[in-house]
């Protein structure tokens, strides 16, 4: 179990659409107080709201040394903090050298599907810029490798990150799990506002009740099948050779594409007797309320492994 400690921040940034801000001067050389515990930050001002966010430093932390970045964004009537015990992402064992870090969105959600009122799409991605910026100003961040993975909601969330301009020019790769893909329903390439092949995984249950694998009427609207969701960014990235690999005894399907001559840049996770919530091979919070028992595979070591694998 984490202890957790309160620390407070007022950044003034105010934005009409998306955009990454100017540079900040780097975090580099900045001693850090309780590296290994998750500190929180609030009143982070984005598009006139007052946002929050947490981060977890490797106990290690090298105020000198670039480290890789990954943000975590939680499901509906959820928070960073219940994303981060469910997920085990600040975990040693799994975080290893990234700095993990867990953004709160306005109500409890993200933009993107019906209820959702509080925040626009636009004004969240911002957030999700000026989170970043932030980062950059105060810890020693690694460019390069800086990552977004997110929970039903908030997986459908960092597929909207993945199509955005902001998004695809911060990232070097996203991960969703039960992604709640609303934004992107019949959406065609030329809509995508994407600038680069950035690197994606998905991971679903196929007995999901809550965003069902073969899509249909969702809590916040119409949802594509994930099939459909993944055939639509294989068309964007001009993907082929799409492999297939079953184990667990035919309970998972890892399916694979290459993409502008690049092996897996494009990752699918079928897992049979999943439902709505984490995959792991130990029970967690997410499990217990589906209900469920433990999975065959666990997201989180999956995802860390695929962003291990790529930078920008």
């Amino acid at each position: 179990m984490y202890a957790y400690i309160f620390a407070f921040l007022l950044l003034a940034t105010a934005s009409a659409s998306p955009h990454a801000l100017p540079r900040a001067e780097s975090g580099c050389g900045r001693t850090q107080i309780l590296p290994g515990i998750t500190q929180y930050r609030f009143s982070l001002k984005s598009s006139g709201k007052d946002r929050s966010y947490s981060y977890h430093l490797p106990s290690n932390y090298d105020k000198n040394r670039r480290y890789p970045v990954v943000l975590g964004f939680h499901g509906s009537s959820s928070t960073g903090l219940f994303f981060e015990l469910d997920t085990k992402m600040s975990e040693t064992r799994f975080s290893g050298d990234k700095i993990m870090v867990y953004p709160n969105g306005v109500g409890g959600s993200w933009a993107g599907p019906t209820y959702h009122t509080d925040s626009t799409v636009d004004e969240d991605v911002q957030y999700v810029s000026d989170v970043v910026e932030d980062l950059r100003a105060r810890l020693c961040v690694d460019e390069k490798r800086i990552y977004a993975a997110g929970m039903s909601n908030g997986g459908g969330f960092v597929g909207t990150l993945a199509c955005s301009k902001v998004g695809s020019q911060l990232f070097a790769g996203f991960a969703a799990s039960s992604g709640a893909f609303y934004t992107d329903l019949n959406d065609s390439t030329s809509q995508c506002k994407s600038e680069a092949t950035v690197p994606i995984l998905e991971i679903h249950g196929f007995g999901d009740r809550t965003v069902h694998y073969e899509g249909g009427q969702g809590d916040g609207g119409p949802l594509p099948s994930i099939p459909s969701w993944l055939d639509t960014w294989a068309q964007r990235y001009t993907c082929q050779n799409k492999t297939e690999e079953v184990t667990h005894e035919g309970d998972v399907h890892h399916y694979s594409w290459t993409c502008n001559g690049k092996a897996g840049l494009l990752q699918h996770y079928k897992v049979e007797r999943l439902g709505h919530c984490w995959a792991d091979t130990e029970i967690n919070l997410s499990q217990i309320s589906v209900p469920q028992g433990p999975a065959s595979i666990k997201a989180t070591a999956i995802i860390m492994e695929f962003f291990d694998n790529i930078e920008r």
